[in-house]
């Protein structure tokens, strides 16, 4: 297994990739292999920065408020998880029967 790549040498694969694929010079396989790689690091990429926003506002909120312990400090500036988007389903609209007391 190789190891996770730096922030910024992964955004530089990322653009060099996205030169290539740019040019239009590249064989069809060729260009898919490059196009899955550049998802990846832009995914890759993406973390490191949601990890280190994350850090920065932890840091800060610790610093404009020093006497709260971690415990006190808000759930939006802890350390999370990604969350995944999930459409709610809304409940269906009440016929106009239900409103009506009997």
């Amino acid at each position: 297994m190789e190891p996770e790549l730096k922030f910024e040498r992964a955004l530089e694969r990322l653009e060099k990739i996205v030169e290539a694929l740019e040019s239009g010079n590249l064989p069809l396989e060729e260009a898919l292999e490059k196009y899955e790689e550049g998802v990846r690091l832009s995914r890759l990429c993406a973390k490191k920065l949601e990890h280190v926003e994350t850090k920065i506002e932890t840091l800060s909120h610790a610093l404009n408020h020093p006497s709260e312990s971690k415990e006190d400090v808000p759930a939006s500036t802890q350390k999370r998880p990604p969350q995944k988007m999930v459409k709610k389903q809304s409940a269906p609209p009440k016929a106009a029967s239900e409103d009506l007391p009997l």
